[in-house]
């Protein structure tokens, strides 16, 4: 074999032996590998009748093995500061995507319930999601546009 022949095919091996460890990676999410503490941020609007009204946050979650949550939120909407508690279930899905519901709480009073569409990347280390629907505690659905980006700040012990 030539010198360039061998590089070639070493160079196919190499690349075929990382795509066949990504493809073994990909599939790899569930609740056990999501289980940890989180940071993140929030942005976006809720829509109201009278307008679109910027929101703003930022907390800290923990998400045990069986997808339960808990966490706190120092949040912003149209200028109007809370600090909130939050509780609620992960579920996770063997291909990263999954979905969150949360009920958030100021003062031990329910304030909202919130469903988020959610995608793990980097190795589930980073969290994207997308606000599904907001619910009032009288039931009355609040039209959002809400993004969140989480970061793992710790993996469950």
């Amino acid at each position: 074999m030539t010198y360039r022949r061998i590089v070639s095919t070493a160079w196919v091996i190499l690349c075929l032996g990382l795509l066949l460890g990504s493809l073994a990676q990909a599939g790899q999410c569930s609740q056990e590998t999501a289980a940890g503490k989180y940071g993140f941020t929030l942005t976006g609007w809720l829509i109201l009748p009278t307008g679109a009204v910027p929101a703003a946050a930022v907390g800290q979650a923990s998400v045990d093995t069986k997808g339960n949550v808990t966490g706190t939120e120092a949040r912003s909407v149209g200028g109007g500061y809370a600090d909130e508690s939050l509780s609620g279930i992960l579920s996770v899905n063997s291909d990263c995507t999954g979905s969150m519901t949360l009920n958030f709480y100021e003062g031990g009073q329910l304030v909202r319930t919130s469903v988020l569409s959610i995608v793990f990347v980097d190795n589930q280390r980073e969290l994207r999601m997308v606000q599904k629907s907001l619910t009032l505690p009288n039931g009355t659905p609040l039209p959002v546009v809400i993004t969140v980006n989480a970061k793992r700040i710790k993996a469950e012990d």
